[in-house]
């Protein structure tokens, strides 16, 4: 009896281990089958509002790119580098249509840009208003290679990102993301799972294998209607680069700092930075008396901000705050379209 008492206790575990197994096996299939309604939704729901850009420049075709609908009245939002130098626009709809476009506005400096397409009542999707966090879902919906309304999934890598361009530009505050992205991509949102646009990928950084990023949506926000007002965006120019970084929670108490600020990552000779004794490390923490928590912030305050009227820039070098005197010119990019203009 001992020894059927014994084979019972052995018995019982391994039966029990057996059904843990088939459990196991249930639920991940419940999150694989769970992942994919996440990633089918978002599709269904966003992938009318993704639109194909055929350009042409002054010898004809010269590529092609993606763009996102923002609006009903064919607003469409993409990269700049996608439309840089076209002089025709043409928006292809997921139903066939080919739409006539024409380019209202582009900001080089985050690589976005705006065209319009002749028509109405078109499907559309929303920027999101929270940032992305690291680990969270992120679909790629785009053209690549032409062909239209492909997918791809992956997750936010990390946010706050500062990489150069193939151009050379530094591009600032950008999302990484595993969702693989191909020429023709470009453009095209980044959504998550409640179909509300995190980002628009681009495909410019350098040496960017099997990594995608996107320019954040909240950047989208204050860039679209400047580019619908003016078609471009001014502001001023400190000439330097920086990104978004945390700030340790004990030098934020003891400072009175927000979360997060600006690290200074480039100061260009001769800028205003340079003048005001700005150095690399640096984190911009104020801007004329205004907390800046964010490159965006920075940028939105400097498009309010006169050139040529010195302001107080609030830095913290090491752990010592100190302010400096810095007066913001005009863009380089803005002053040499200027002068093209006259």
């Amino acid at each position: 009896m001992a020894l059927l008492r014994q084979v019972a206790a052995d018995g019982e575990p391994q039966e029990r281990r057996n059904a843990g197994v088939e459990r196991a096996d249930r639920d991940d299939e419940d999150l694989l089958d769970a992942y994919s309604r996440a990633v089918i939704g978002v599709v269904d729901a966003v992938g009318p509002a993704v639109v194909s850009l055929g350009l042409s420049g002054e010898r004809g075709p010269r590529g092609a790119g993606s763009g996102v609908a923002i609006a009903p009245d064919g607003y469409v939002l993409t990269n700049s580098h996608v439309v840089r130098g076209a002089r025709g626009v043409e928006v292809g709809l997921t139903d066939g249509r080919r739409l006539p476009a024409r380019i209202v506005g582009e900001d080089p400096s985050t690589d976005l840009a705006v065209v319009r397409a002749h028509a109405s009542g078109l499907p559309f999707a929303t920027l999101a208003s929270q940032a992305p966090r690291p680990g969270q879902l992120a679909v790629a919906i785009g053209n690549p290679l032409g062909f239209e309304s492909t997918v791809s999934a992956g997750v936010v890598s990390a946010v706050g990102r500062a990489l150069r361009g193939r151009d050379g530009r530094l591009v600032e505050n950008v999302i990484q993301h595993t969702a693989p992205l191909n020429p023709g991509s470009s453009g095209g949102p980044l959504v998550d799972v409640r179909g509300r646009v995190l980002g628009v990928n681009t495909a410019i950084i350098a040496m960017a294998q099997g990594i995608g990023f996107a320019i954040p949506a909240a950047t989208a926000s204050w860039v679209v209607p400047r580019l619908l007002a003016e078609g471009r965006v001014r502001r001023g120019w400190l000439g330097l680069a920086g990104r978004t970084r945390p700030v340790p929670r004990a030098l934020a108490r003891r400072l009175d700092l927000a979360a997060s600020a600006v690290e200074v990552l480039q100061v260009v000779p001769g800028g205003p930075a340079e003048q005001a004794g700005v150095r690399v490390g640096d984190w911009i923490v104020r801007f004329a008396e205004r907390p800046v928590a964010s490159i965006d912030d920075l940028h939105r305050e400097l498009t309010e901000w006169s050139t040529g009227r010195a302001a107080p820039l609030g830095v913290v070098r090491g752990e010592s705050p100190l302010t400096v005197e810095i007066a913001p010119v005009e863009a380089p990019a803005d002053a040499a379209r200027d002068e093209a203009a006259r």
